[in-house]
């Protein structure tokens, strides 16, 4: 469980204002009703007010249902001709017009209610068209991968947007479980393509290339080839930052792999894996955050030996992909996350900092590390963010041996 709280905030999600607001809005209707009956009873006689019971169908119209509009309508109409009629002392022809003119306002009300409900539903079923192509280009991975627990999330930047560029994958394969998590250049429909040709690249190649730099490698190719295809400028700006992911040893998958890549500097000692029944994590890191190792309540960066550029742009500058490998010992967790999160800021401009954040912290599951990051990314943005957000956390089951 978690030790240190990441604030004293009670954010619980991405911002929630709106839906503050809307509840706000939805009582308009009733308050203008209410004022009129009010400033009729209040004032002389004489005097006539009938502006609040026009008012309250047209507020109706934008926040209630039909029937809602429909019932605000008959009782504003029917207060205004009770009040023209048997309480003010005016003309019989100023009542009959002051009656037209809310019976002509109810009845527009009522019409506009309806084109709006009817737009309503044509946009929520395109929302749902665009979640349901969100869950077919990333679906999220099973919850366990190996023997490992994994977990996933994914936030886009409105509640509105349900397509984004941002993506993730996780296989077992004959070489250890490996993973994917990556941000494509550009929004909406136009990263769809990129992220369904790269999530399904990396399907194929974690199956079968024998070293991670074999996959980042299929992936720089397959994007570029679908960079040439693009018309005018549009292929030479498409770009992917990524970072891949094997773990290996004896809880990741068959230690047979523990010798398939070289060593690099910083890696345990030979690639074997960590002492006390851990295993080995072997990084590429394409252009993307540094996946964060948390510990025994100590977090840290895996910082790339080499910076690399992202997938897509090998063709400017060619180089040997550089693996990296750290020692991953049970009890550990590993985090995978977008610049949606390394780039959240709160009201001073600052950035979020997950190393800071997450030290001094224990989570018993990767669901529970998810869920207080993005409890604490709310907290620290006070519920605005300005980029999707994707992230993915493994860890050893608890449950094997």
């Amino acid at each position: 469980m978690r030790q240190r709280q990441a604030g004293t905030e009670t954010a619980t999600g991405y911002d929630d204002s709106g839906g503050r607001l809307w509840r706000v809005a939805r009582q308009l209707p009733a308050v203008l009703f209410a004022l009129g009956i009010v400033l009729e009873l209040a004032t002389p006689r004489d005097v006539a007010i009938s502006a609040p019971f026009a008012a309250a169908p047209l507020a109706a119209a934008a926040v209630l249902s039909l029937w809602g509009t429909v019932l605000t309508s008959v009782l504003s109409s029917g207060a205004t001709i009770l009040f023209a009629f048997f309480h003010d002392t005016g003309s019989t022809v100023e009542a009959e017009a002051r009656s037209v003119t809310n019976l002509t306002v109810s009845v527009l009300a009522v019409g506009v209610n309806y084109v709006l409900r009817r737009s309503g539903s044509r946009l929520a079923s395109a929302r749902g068209v665009a979640e349901a192509v969100q869950l077919a280009v990333l679906p999220a991975p099973p919850s366990h991968v190996g023997d490992l627990a994994v977990a996933t999330r994914y936030r886009a930047a409105q509640a509105e947007t349900r397509v984004g560029g941002d993506f993730y994958a996780a296989e077992e394969t004959p070489y250890g479980v490996r993973l994917l998590l990556g941000d494509v250049r550009g929004k909406g429909l136009d990263s769809v393509a990129a992220v369904v040709l790269l999530v399904g690249v990396f399907r194929e190649a974690a199956e079968q290339e024998e070293t991670l730099s074999d996959v980042a490698v299929r992936l720089d190719r397959a994007l570029r080839r679908e960079g040439r295809r693009q018309p005018g400028t549009a292929g030479l700006e498409g770009f992917s930052t990524a970072v891949l992911v094997e773990i290996s040893g004896p809880s990741g998958s068959p230690a047979a792999s523990c010798s398939t890549a070289p060593a690099a500097s910083g890696s345990t000692a030979g690639g074997g894996p960590a002492r006390g029944g851990g295993s080995v994590l072997r990084l590429v890191n394409r252009g993307h955050p540094a996946p964060l190792l948390l510990h025994q309540g100590n977090a840290s960066l895996l910082e790339p030996t080499v910076p690399a550029l992202p997938l897509g742009m090998s063709d400017l500058g060619a180089w040997p992909e550089h693996i990296d490998e750290f020692p991953f010992p049970r009890g550990a967790q590993l985090l995978l996350y977008t610049d949606g999160l390394s780039e959240a800021r709160d009201s001073a401009g600052d950035f979020y900092d997950p190393v800071e954040r997450l030290s001094n912290s224990y989570f018993a599951h990767p669901e529970e590390l998810l869920e207080t990051v993005l409890i604490d990314v709310a907290a620290h943005t006070g519920g605005r963010s300005v980029d999707d957000l994707a992230l993915l956390a493994v860890a050893h089951d608890s449950s094997t041996p």
